[in-house]
């Protein structure tokens, strides 16, 4: 999977060679945002997992005898 600053870096080194920014700079924008918006998703699932591995036994048992 590539990272956004490589992904901007891929997308205007193709840019440049091709000499065109109409449609592919729109096409450009798409893909950024979309790997923006997967990144984001991803790491706020990964501070989800993280926050649940801290303590993951916590509240699992628990002792009810009187």
């Amino acid at each position: 999977m590539m990272d956004i600053a490589s992904l901007s870096t891929a997308l205007s080194s193709v840019q440049t060679a091709s000499g065109t920014s109409g449609a592919t700079s729109d096409v450009g924008v798409l893909m950024l945002s979309k790997q923006l918006d997967l990144t984001e998703t991803m790491g706020a699932e990964m501070v989800k997992a993280m926050e649940q591995s801290v303590n993951p036994n916590l509240g699992a048992n628990f002792d009810v005898s009187i």
